[in-house]
């Protein structure tokens, strides 16, 4: 009797020990999370210059495209495959719940990037093409990003942000399907659709179908802005549609190839991999930075609205540490902006608009979650610049799409008065997207 009573008592302590000592010998395979992931998120930012903020523990609430394996590698098996992809192309590792230690623990790498996964389950990869920003996503905005080798796996890379933007017949050569797999932020200037589009327009002309891995649109839950104008197309604005379009690059594609948006109007064979668990309203905190200078989701928030700075001369928060969660230049007025900083080079910003000059603006990095298009910021500036006949450059009709909100700008007009002339094409334009949506 007093035996059983001891093993009763002595076996659930052996097991915790062991458990614990099992637990202290993992540290250096895994950190341990209890109520705050602070510490071991720091110590991953400063490994992995691309992560950008951990998502909540569970990271199958929301399971992207490239995550569902079983539902497209056997469309891969025996072929020879070319991949669109960037830093943000991986799949997730699960996290999972120790329920016997309460404490929830994630791998010290959550994530396998999808050329390194897919070789792994012995696909072709025969070619990767490469964004702007580059395969590793280090490359400056507007950057030339140059052919190359992956180091790591010995595969050709293509840039479709130098000489070509579009793939060529000859690097399509000998390819059986392309995978398209980008993480996007929902802004017409992005230049990530962009590519989307020349690379269905180059597989459509090769025969060659594409398979498209979904992910969510961090901006996805609110539609605005001016409609692009056809006259002022451009890399940064390819398509008719408003600043920020509320679509996935699943969704996105399938307007393209339906609005005949490509070339002679001819469709490209696409395949979309949906997600599971998304619609358009669930936030999404993207855990690897999209490209450098998006470096959170506060900025990913505010950039197609602080975005319209580059086509200024003010600095919209290139070469600090919080890209457009800020904006100054030394031409605003310093009695109406108290905040000031001094942008210097960093990653993703070699030369900073500004370089080594105090600028004068405002800091908005603790802003809350924005649902809407917000021209004040830009209203504002333009009123308080000290010589407002050099405050836009060419580069804003281009972001803008059109001529006209530069002029009403200049004019005085208020965000409301001119917000209310978006009307109209805003709601023709809800009406076609809805044909393609794919997610609520």
């Amino acid at each position: 009797m007093r035996l059983s009573m001891f093993k009763n008592r002595v076996f659930p302590i052996i097991i915790v020990i062991v458990l614990v000592l099992i637990s202290c010998g993992n540290k250096t395979k895994e950190h341990t999370i209890a109520k705050d992931i602070t510490e071991w998120q720091n110590e991953v930012l400063e490994n992995s210059p691309y992560l950008a903020q951990i998502p909540d523990a569970d990271l199958t609430k929301i399971v992207v495209g490239a995550n569902l394996t079983d539902s497209y590698t056997s469309l891969l098996k025996g072929k020879s495959v070319g991949i669109v992809a960037n830093q943000t192309s991986v799949i997730f590792n699960k996290s999972y719940f120790n329920s016997y230690l309460r404490e929830y623990t994630i791998k010290t790498k959550p994530y396998t990037h999808l050329v390194d996964s897919l070789l792994k389950r012995d696909i072709k990869i025969k070619k990767v093409f490469a964004p702007e920003h580059g395969f590793r996503g280090k490359a400056d905005a507007g950057e030339v990003v140059k052919d190359g080798i992956d180091t790591k796996t010995g595969i050709p890379i293509v840039s479709l942000y130098g000489k070509n933007k579009k793939p060529s017949a000859e690097q399509l050569a000998n390819l059986d399907l392309v995978v398209f797999d980008i993480q996007d932020v929902g802004a017409r200037f992005y230049t990530y659709i962009s590519s989307l589009h020349y690379v269905m327009e180059a597989c459509a002309e090769a025969n060659i179908p594409m398979l498209i891995l979904d992910r969510p649109n961090p901006n996805g839950h609110y539609i605005d802005g001016p409609i692009l104008e056809p006259e002022h197309k451009s890399f940064v604005g390819m398509h008719p549609i408003p600043i920020v379009h509320g679509m996935t690059i699943g969704e996105y594609a399938k307007m393209i190839n339906g609005e005949g948006w490509l070339k002679n109007g001819i469709t490209c064979d696409i395949t979309v991999i949906g997600m599971q668990n998304y619609n358009h309203n669930k936030t999404y905190g993207l855990p690897i930075k999209p490209s450098p200078n998006l470096p959170n989701d506060t900025s990913i928030n505010l950039y197609p609205s602080l975005c319209f700075f580059e086509g200024t001369n003010v600095n919209a928060g290139r070469g600090t540490s919080k890209q457009f969660q800020i904006y100054g230049s030394p031409y605003l007025d310093k009695t109406v902006y108290n905040f000031k900083y001094i942008p210097s080079p960093n990653e993703g910003a070699k030369y900073p608009k500004h370089d080594g000059v105090l600028c004068y603006g405002e800091d908005l990095s603790a802003h809350e979650k924005m649902n809407t298009l917000d021209l004040n910021y830009l209203i504002r500036a333009y009123k308080n610049s000290i010589d407002k006949s050099v405050f836009f450059n060419d580069f804003f009709i281009k972001l803008a799409g059109t001529k006209e909100l530069q002029l009403q700008i200049e004019s005085g007009m208020s965000q409301k008065e001119i917000k209310d002339t978006w009307i109209k094409g805003l709601n023709t334009f809800k009406k076609t997207r809805a044909k393609y949506l794919v997610y609520d």
